[in-house]
């Protein structure tokens, strides 16, 4: 659409089936990697993605057209078919249903990333349910502890 123009930030987080620890770091940026490119396909920009064994995270710039449920389904259902293709564990991978979705102004997109990128560090202090909380409680997010990431089981 002419004389349109849009700068939509989001950073999203979801977490595997209950939160077992699947993502092995000699593997982990190749799938990083991987739904980058999903990422990119949908006409989206991703710019940063990082995590944990057990979640990931996703900076990314929304094409306004792209619905943000349609867009996490596609990375949920692609990077599963990916894990499982190269068979890079020798169970089922399955992310966890539901996901965060939190925006982000161009203020902080640098902060962000760094963010992200630090997941390492920042999770010797601070878990992934305390991190998620923490993230809904910012936003104003009204939420029921039940719906929250399942324990491992």
């Amino acid at each position: 659409m002419a004389n349109t123009y849009t700068q939509i930030y989001i950073h999203l987080i979801f977490a595997i089936k209950s939160r077992g620890a699947a993502i092995h770091p000699s593997w982990a940026n190749r799938l990083y990697s991987y739904i980058g490119t999903v990422i990119t396909n949908k006409g989206c920009t991703p710019i940063q993605i990082g995590g944990m064994p057990d979640h990931i995270h996703i900076l990314m710039g929304l094409n306004p057209s792209c619905a943000v449920s349609d867009l996490v389904k596609d990375i949920k259902l692609s990077s599963s078919a990916w894990i499982k293709d190269n068979h890079l564990i020798p169970c089922r991978f399955y992310w966890q249903e539901g996901y965060g979705c939190f925006s982000v102004s161009a203020s902080v997109v640098q902060a962000t990333k760094a963010y992200i990128a630090n997941q390492p560090q920042h999770h010797l202090k601070k878990g992934l349910l305390d991190e998620y909380m923490e993230f809904l409680t910012r936003y104003d997010i009204d939420f029921d502890s039940k719906y929250i990431f399942t324990e491992p089981q």
